[in-house]
């Protein structure tokens, strides 16, 4: 069983850049996607970006950060990163990453269903 642990969460202004880890430990890390999702107050979790295992295909963002997040894995530190530039207000949510729950998976999965050992969670606050 994958341990996730999140970091890099902060207070940013808008228009401003984080950049958020996550590092897993536990299972063979690279034949695992691994997913962004994220929780503002009030509202339900949501699905933001992931990424293939290695040899998979083309990472996925959800339509509201295309153009300024972008995920990333350095598969040799087991870490997962989310760039995330032109910050919006409503980007202030608790962001949590999350592994696959099948290894070398063909499709990159966005449901949160899809995935199993969820992070603590960092939380990202956005202001004016």
């Amino acid at each position: 069983q994958a341990q996730l642990v999140e970091s890099g969460g902060g207070l940013v202004q808008a228009g401003g850049s984080l950049r958020l880890s996550c590092v897993a430990s536990g299972r063979t890390f690279s034949t695992y996607a691994i997913g962004w999702f994220r929780q503002a107050p009030g509202k339900e979790r949501e699905f933001v970006a992931s990424i293939s295992w290695i040899g998979g295909s083309s990472p996925r963002y959800a339509d509201s950060v295309k153009g300024r997040f972008t995920i990333s894995r350095d598969n040799a530190k087991n870490t997962v990163y989310l760039q995330m530039n032109s910050l919006k207000l409503e980007d202030t949510a608790v962001y949590y990453c999350a592994a696959d729950r099948r290894a070398m998976r063909v499709a990159v999965p966005t449901f949160e269903a899809d995935f199993a050992s969820w992070g603590q969670g960092t939380q990202v606050t956005v202001y004016s």
